[in-house]
């Protein structure tokens, strides 16, 4: 069976379109369903198990009802990354385990009122472990809250979350190098500047990462309306793509495909 990952959502925590802008890119996103952007997110398929990548979308139990994931995996705990866990929490029936960084503070009551969740299967900076026959490995990001990306590993091709993140920690960016992923899906909120922002990525700085890890494919994500705004003018480099809510991303043991 091939790895499949679905991107949920690929907005920033604006979503778009953004409360009361009236920029292009707002305006087209009202106009057609097609172009909206939800909270960052996305599912993954590997021997007919199902993991939730973060749990923004405050639809989270209609999107996902109760036996149809095994477990979450989460890159961080901002409101935006973990909001649908609050009313999942009250639900009835077994545990879910949730997977991620060993953020003591979390958020909100979270940790104090789990409810159905399990959060004690907190993680390590590169200390690989695998979810039915998945290879996941954590890595430590570059943002304002305690934060990990993921390279998931299988038989089939291989592909990295990288989600927040301003830029790469040396570690990340020289473990990814070495374990050149097929597919990079990374944050990307802003159009180019000239410095990295402080907690998001922009396009200049997906571009020097691609340099460096040379992933064959790029998939922007977490992508900010001035940026959908900038591509509406502007195309993007060579073996760089703009994800979109519901893209479904296939790796196989033959090719990488969408």
């Amino acid at each position: 069976m091939s790895l499949k990952i679905v991107l949920s959502g690929t907005g920033d925590a604006r979503q778009v379109p953004a409360f009361g802008c009236q920029c292009a890119a707002c305006q087209r996103a009202r106009r057609d369903p097609a172009f909206r952007r939800g909270p960052c997110s996305g599912t993954v398929q590997f021997n007919d198990s199902v993991t939730l990548l973060d749990a923004g979308f405050p639809d989270l139990m209609e999107r996902h009802p109760a036996g149809s994931f095994c477990q979450i995996l989460l890159t961080h705990y901002h409101m935006d990354h973990v909001q649908g866990l609050f009313p999942l929490r009250w639900g009835v029936g077994s545990r879910i385990t949730v997977y991620g960084p060993p953020d003591p503070v979390g958020c909100d009551d979270l940790f104090k009122h789990p409810g159905l969740l399990d959060f004690s299967h907190t993680l390590t900076p590169f200390v690989a472990f695998t979810l039915q026959g998945l290879r996941v490995t954590p890595l430590p990001l570059n943002h304002s809250k305690l934060t990990y990306g993921y390279l998931l590993e299988s038989p089939h091709g291989s592909l990295a979350w990288l989600c927040d993140t301003a830029g790469l920690p040396e570690k990340s960016m020289k473990f990814l190098a070495a374990n050149r992923p097929d597919v990079m899906v990374i944050d990307c909120a802003y159009e180019p500047r000239s410095e990295t922002p402080r907690n998001h990525n922009d396009l200049n700085t997906v571009v020097e990462l691609k340099r460096q890890i040379a992933a064959p494919r790029v998939v922007l994500t977490h992508i900010g309306h001035h940026f959908d705004l900038w591509m509406m003018e502007n195309p993007l480099p060579e073996g760089i793509e703009a994800g979109f809510d519901g893209q479904t991303i296939c790796l196989d043991s033959a090719e990488v495909r969408s």
